[in-house]
């Protein structure tokens, strides 16, 4: 199965993905990195001692930290010029329907598989089209490229998998491959339902992917994933699965570089977003989260590997029900870092640790051995965060002695607890061990160290 932390996938049939784009990105900048500008936002005086360090220097690295607007490598202009000439060519309009559709029970994977063949192969651009209104039963499907030019795929309608174990071959359902400049939308009407069935990451990279407007639901792993990508933009999605099933990570980030997502709704029984390593320049704002285990980095650092994780947004944010708020997970023996994260502008209703950094992390049955090693967390800025725990503890701040976690900044942070038995003043507790810390203005609670 595929696990976070990890840096490849094993795939094991009947275990559920819904949707993995593989590197489904927006843009292109071919080798160059987008200026990705970190920065702190009126924090005043502080020590020396706990001065920021975020990015390197002009000469190593053009992801600098020297101000600006946080993400302005985000040009919309260039990001769909390719999209645009497309469009100025009248793409081509590919109705499934057309290709032997039926939606009427029976399996239309055949025509999918035309229609996209189809679509694929215009030189003018084409619009794949799955009508509204209908429900359309399919196998697993591989949608390849190259594709001669930009291709919209529009999903009015609802994309069922197929209930037969013996469709699964590989763990993968709707498998994009190979495809730059593809855009999947949903027209807030269109639906994608796992029914439980998988598919897996591919292992080639593919580029300018614009993903909205989908409801994506009842997966039984992870929903949306993005793995090794390059520019992906991911907007106005519903990710629905029951609070109480495993592994339904809402949409999952691994080893992928200038993401944004944003205006979604996200109610499963796992992280509502997980971000691994290798990701970097991650923006997410405007994200409504619960059920589920919050917003994750991590875990990282498993079975004592390699992880890296920087430059890390999440804003404007509503968490409610989770067990979970805005967390940062890794495990004894790992190394590399997490670093250049900032958290700010987030409303916890009744949840439990709201702020969590938890660098003694261990997902077995088997206690896990105390190690050395630790994947150093460094530059983490809570900013702009209220609300009500369900937890006591609503700040805890749990790293590693060997590898304290460094320059860390809570500002104008405000947590409560719900007057109970135990608790008649509502005052949230919070626990810190080894971690240098910065305050700046309301900080509730603090820690006593």
């Amino acid at each position: 199965m595929c696990q976070k932390g990890k840096r490849h996938c094993i795939c094991l049939p009947l275990i559920v993905l819904i949707i993995t784009l593989i590197c489904l990105c927006v843009g292109s900048y071919g080798d160059e990195e987008p200026n990705f500008r970190f920065q702190f936002d009126h924090f005043g005086h502080r020590p020396t001692t706990f001065a920021p360090t975020f990015g390197v220097s002009h000469h190593n690295n053009p992801n600098s930290a020297a101000g600006g607007n946080l993400f302005n490598y985000y040009n919309t202009n260039q990001i769909w010029s390719s999209l645009a000439r497309a469009r100025a060519l009248k793409p081509k309009v590919v109705n499934v329907d057309a290709f032997g559709a039926k939606a009427d029970g029976g399996d239309d994977s055949q025509a999918f598989k035309k229609a996209w063949k189809y679509a694929c192969s215009s030189s003018q651009g084409a619009v794949l089209v799955v009508p509204k209104k209908k429900i359309y039963h399919v196998k697993p499907i591989d949608f390849s490229g190259p594709c001669k030019s930009a291709l919209v795929f529009k999903v009015y309608g609802t994309i069922k998998a197929s209930v037969h174990h013996s469709d699964y071959k590989e763990r993968k359902w709707l498998y994009f491959d190979n495809v730059e400049n593809l855009r999947v939308e949903g027209g807030g009407s269109g639906t994608i339902n796992g029914n439980g069935r998988t598919w897996c990451p591919a292992r080639k990279r593919q580029h300018n992917v614009q993903v909205g407007g989908v409801r994506i639901k009842n997966a039984q792993q992870m929903h949306l994933t993005f793995r090794n990508c390059f520019n992906v933009k991911a907007s106005n999605l519903l990710v629905k699965a029951p609070g109480n099933s495993p592994n339904t990570d809402g949409i999952h980030v691994s080893g992928t570089q200038n993401i944004i997502i944003q205006n979604s709704v996200i109610a499963t029984g796992d992280d509502c977003i997980s971000i691994v390593s290798g990701s970097k320049n991650v923006r997410a704002t405007g994200i409504t989260c619960g059920p589920g285990h919050g917003i994750s980095i991590g875990s990282l650092g498993a079975k004592n590997s390699e992880a890296y994780v920087s430059n890390v947004i999440v804003d404007k944010a509503t968490l409610s029900g989770t067990t979970n708020g805005v967390r940062i997970k890794t495990w004894q023996g790992g190394s590399g870092y997490a670093k250049n994260i900032k958290f700010r502008n987030i409303m916890m209703h009744n949840v439990s640790n709201p702020i969590i950094i938890d660098q003694n992390y261990c997902d077995q049955r088997k206690p896990c051995s105390k190690q050395v090693s630790a994947v150093q967390v460094s530059n983490v800025v809570y900013q702009n965060i209220r609300g009500t725990s369900a937890s006591d503890v609503a700040l805890k701040l749990d790293c590693s002695q060997s590898f304290p976690c460094r320059g860390i900044y809570l500002q104008n942070v405000d947590l409560s607890v719900p007057q109970n038995q135990h608790n008649n003043n509502n005052i949230a507790e919070a626990s810190c061990s080894n971690v240098r810390l910065t305050y700046q203005g309301n900080v509730s609670p603090p820690c006593s160290t």
